[in-house]
C-alpha cells in the first residue's frame, strides 16, 4: 500500500515521538517541523487511515488527573509501518537522484 504526503508525515511524528505519540503530541511535533499549520483534524483522518493500512495501533493510555481523568489515545508504529516508510524513502531517494543529475551545474545553488 503506499502512504500519502500527510500520512508519511504523520508515521514519521509517530516513530520520532516513540511512547509519547498521541493525537495533541503528534499535532505539535509536526507544527514545529514543518511550515504546514496542522490541526487535531488535520492530523486525524491520516491516523485513521494508518490505522486502516495496519501502520499504527493505537491504545488507550492510563487515565489523568491533568487531563481531568480522560485518557489518551496512544499511536505505535507497527513492523509494516517501518516497512511502508523503509520502501517510500528507497523510491523518494531514486527520484531525488534522478532529479539532482538533471540540474545543470550551479542552478539553484548546485555546483
Amino acid at each position: 500500500m503506499s502512504l500519502s504526503r500527510r500520512e508519511e508525515q504523520v508515521l514519521l511524528a509517530i516513530w520520532n515521538l516513540g511512547d509519547g505519540a498521541y493525537m495533541l503530541s503528534i499535532t505539535n511535533y509536526l507544527n514545529e517541523k514543518t511550515t504546514m499549520k496542522w490541526t487535531i483534524g488535520s492530523v486525524q483522518k491520516p491516523l485513521l487511515q494508518l490505522e486502516r493500512k495496519q501502520y499504527i495501533i493505537t491504545e488507550m493510555g492510563a487515565s489523568t488527573a491533568k487531563r481531568g481523568g480522560r485518557r489518551k489515545k496512544m499511536c505505535r508504529i507497527t513492523p509494516d509501518g517501518v516497512a511502508a516508510l523503509k520502501a517510500l524513502k528507497s523510491e523518494q531517494e531514486v527520484l531525488w537522484q534522478d532529479f539532482m543529475q538533471g540540474l545543470p551545474v550551479g542552478e539553484n545553488g548546485v555546483a
